[in-house]
C-alpha cells in the first residue's frame, strides 16, 4: 500500500505505467482497425457521373447494395445516413472497394474486396453513388 500523509492508503497499480500505455495503444489500434472504413477525410466527388456510370455500379456493386442503392439481403443500403460523405468519405469507399472492410455498422458480414475494377471504374462508381445520394437523399 502507498499513500500520502493525511489521506487513506491506496493500492499500488497492478502493472507498471508502461503496461498501461501499451494496453491503451493496443486499444487505440483496435479502434482504428474497426473504424478504418469511416472518416471524413477529403471532399466528396461532386458533379454528374460519366455516361454508363449506373451500369458500372450495378455490375460491380448492385448484387449486394442494390441497383437502387437501397441494399439487399446481402449488403446495406448506400442511401443510409451511415454513408453520407461526412461519415464515410470517398476515400473510405476507395479503401473498401480495394481492400474490403470488416463488418462494423451492419450484420451482413465483412465486405470482400471488389476485384477487376480499374481506378477509373472506382471513381465512376463513387461519382454515381454520390450523385444518387444527392438526388434521392439519405434514408
Amino acid at each position: 500500500m502507498t499513500g500520502t500523509p493525511g489521506l487513506p492508503p491506496r493500492r499500488a497499480a497492478s502493472f507498471p505505467r508502461e503496461g498501461r500505455a501499451v494496453e491503451f495503444l493496443a486499444g487505440v489500434g483496435v479502434a482504428f482497425a474497426l473504424l478504418a472504413g469511416c472518416g471524413s477525410e477529403g471532399e466528396p466527388v461532386t458533379g454528374e457521373p460519366p455516361a454508363g456510370a449506373r451500369d458500372v455500379y450495378v455490375e460491380a456493386c448492385g448484387s449486394c447494395h442494390g441497383a437502387d442503392l437501397r441494399g439487399t439481403d446481402g449488403g446495406p443500403p448506400l442511401l443510409s445516413v451511415v454513408y453520407e460523405p461526412g461519415h464515410h468519405s470517398d476515400e473510405s469507399f476507395r479503401n473498401a472497394i480495394a481492400n474490403g472492410t470488416p463488418q462494423h455498422h451492419w450484420d451482413f458480414g465483412d465486405m470482400e474486396p471488389v476485384e477487376g475494377l480499374s481506378e477509373q471504374d472506382v471513381e465512376t462508381i463513387i461519382a454515381f453513388v454520390r450523385s444518387e445520394q444527392r438526388r434521392l437523399g439519405f434514408e
